[in-house]
């Protein structure tokens, strides 16, 4: 059985103190890089921005606005998805981090946009997993596989993964097999609307299904964390386990008979620990445990969540913001909200769900907030909350993704 949040806690002294080895060789220079992406809720760019300097480095053209924008495992790439106007645009960060154990090499260049232009029907789930990001679309019901190292040199090549029909779906691999959303066909839908999500199957690398569909009504959400991936579901949170090689296993976490009513929707993995955590309705978040007999631990906010995001580096923190304007810390591991403040004005989760929101980057020791009221990134100490500078970006500054890291530079 894998030790829960509570026994995983002791090990994050240990990961600490492995960031603190000495540099292989006394003359290499350590130093460290850091870009922000950003992306305008109005504009068809994305933008690359210094946070040191706080200055533009370059604006990418798109061919539409930026619904998603979606970072590659190893930060090398990101997706510039466009749902409504049918094309991903692919960005090469600039920022390579090579690890060699003790140590991770750094190499910076000019973030560019790539020549891939990957066109489909409706692109709305992009999923990065190691070398590879699945891209699904949702008219056509396939995900389209990349390999990262092909968009790198100008290649847009892919595997083409299939599901039952189109539906807004996901393709998540696992080994040498996919895990993919299953729509509900057993009743007619209205013109230009799309089918229902039922469960999830699991499927091998000739597109034949292997075992049982499992049920994940309503399926919405995913996230990877330490061999484990998570969908969530109407009934529960769906969990897809590694299998030594073989097919893996699908099997559902119920939510409790005790819990108030609620379904996730959304979900982050934890990268050092294996949890995962999930919105649960409007104003209250969820962290999961899937090693534990009772694997949900329900968070109340004092009001509804407009975004929140897992500190890669502070393991047991996510930060939350909400509707009121205030960002919160919550300890996974405790279930409790252990700091907050003001930091902009007030964003209703009313109305559209397109409406100008702010959403979260972490960098190290920073959170990176996006102000689109004011057109604004706000950077703020992750460990005191005060407000370091602002960048202004005009506009209406949205998505959000923070690339970066230090290593040796030869």
């Amino acid at each position: 059985m894998r030790p829960g949040l509570t026994g995983l806690a002791a090990g994050l002294m240990s990961i600490s103190a492995l960031s603190f080895a000495e540099p292989a060789f006394a003359s290499d220079e350590t130093r460290e890089s850091w870009r922000l992406f950003v992306t305008d809720q109005t504009k068809a760019e994305v933008s690359v921005i210094n946070p040191d300097s706080g200055t533009v480095e370059n604006t990418f053209p798109t061919t539409g606005y930026v619904t998603h924008l979606v970072a590659s495992d190893s930060g090398k790439t990101l997706f510039a998805v466009q749902m409504d106007h049918d094309m991903v645009n692919v960005i090469s960060s600039g920022i390579t981090l090579s690890s060699h154990g003790d140590h991770s090499d750094l190499k910076v260049t000019d973030a560019a946009l790539l020549p891939a232009q990957l066109d489909g029907q409706r692109p709305v789930h992009a999923v990065p997993h190691g070398d590879k990001i699945i891209q699904f679309y949702d008219q056509q019901g396939e995900g389209h596989v990349f390999s990262e190292r092909g968009l790198l040199d100008g290649k847009a090549d892919y595997q083409t993964v299939k599901t039952a029909a189109p539906h807004h779906g996901v393709v998540v691999p696992m080994g040498d097999y996919f895990v993919v959303s299953e729509p509900n066909l057993a009743n007619p839908v209205k013109e230009g609307e799309l089918p229902p999500r039922k469960g999830a199957k699991v499927i091998d690398h000739n597109g034949q299904q292997v075992g049982d569909i499992a049920t994940c009504t309503g399926l919405h959400g995913e996230a990877y964390s330490a061999g484990l991936v998570a969908f969530g579901c109407e009934e529960g949170v769906l969990i897809a386990e590694a299998n030594h090689g073989d097919a893996p296993q699908l099997h559902l976490l119920p939510y409790g008979d005790d819990m108030p009513e609620g379904k996730v929707g959304h979900l982050a993995g934890g990268k050092a620990m294996q949890f995962f955590l999930g919105d649960y309705g409007a104003d209250k978040l969820v962290v999961i445990d899937p090693s534990s007999d009772k694997p949900f631990s329900v968070v109340e906010l004092p009001v509804r969540h407009v975004h929140f995001i897992l500190d890669p580096v502070r393991v047991k923190i996510a930060y939350v913001f909400t509707e009121d304007g205030k960002l919160h810390a919550l300890d996974v591991l405790s279930g409790k909200i252990i700091q907050s403040t003001r930091v902009t004005e007030p964003y209703s989760k009313d109305g559209h769900w397109r409406d100008p929101r702010p959403r979260l980057a972490v960098m190290k020791d920073s959170i990176a907030i996006t102000d689109p009221k004011n057109g604004l990134i706000r950077l703020l100490d992750a460990e005191s909350f005060k407000e370091r500078k602002t960048i202004k970006t005009g506009g209406l500054p949205f998505n959000i993704v923070a690339i970066g890291g230090s290593g040796l530079v030869h």
